[in-house]
């Protein structure tokens, strides 16, 4: 799936039970237009469908993956924790040179390895202390997770489970 990684969120939130529009908005945080568009792309590439239900105020529209889209994912998955790793293990080595290109080569599926729980938090945090830079360089401020107050209920209803 050659796409922008909100694509994958989409695809992503889809596969795991989120059906209805609004809620899609929500958990993406896409902007109506945006989502329609990225939902329309989907569906043409046979990735997800939609289907009409009826529901207890009339007709209502699901979401729901396609058996190729669940496989999109998983490999789209997959393929974010292999980077994950091999950031991680140049953090590990100390080669900050290494690590800041392997960023600037990353920087656009950051947000996605965020939303599916891929990357360690702190360790992220960490590598950018290393090189001397904030998280604001790479992940715009609304694609930062929200981490509460540090209490253990941080307000996140949504579990993916990867």
């Amino acid at each position: 799936m050659e796409s922008e990684p909100k694509d994958l969120i989409v695809l992503g939130a889809i596969k795991h039970g989120i059906k209805k529009f609004d809620k899609i908005q929500k958990m993406t945080q896409i902007e109506l237009e945006e989502l329609n568009s990225i939902l329309e792309q989907l569906e043409n590439m046979g990735l997800i469908q939609a289907e009409e239900k009826k529901g207890w105020f009339g007709m209502k529209v699901e979401i729901t993956p396609t058996e190729k889209g669940v496989k999109e994912v998983d490999k789209r998955v997959h393929e974010l924790q292999t980077k994950w790793n091999q950031m991680s293990l140049l953090y590990k080595s100390g080669d900050k040179e290494k690590l800041k290109q392997e960023m600037e080569n990353n920087k656009s599926i950051i947000p996605s390895m965020m939303f599916f729980g891929i990357m360690d938090m702190m360790m992220f945090s960490m590598m950018f202390s290393m090189m001397g830079m904030t998280m604001t360089d790479y992940v715009a401020p609304e694609n930062m997770p929200d981490i509460g107050d540090g209490g253990m209920d941080d307000g996140m209803d949504f579990d993916i489970g990867f």
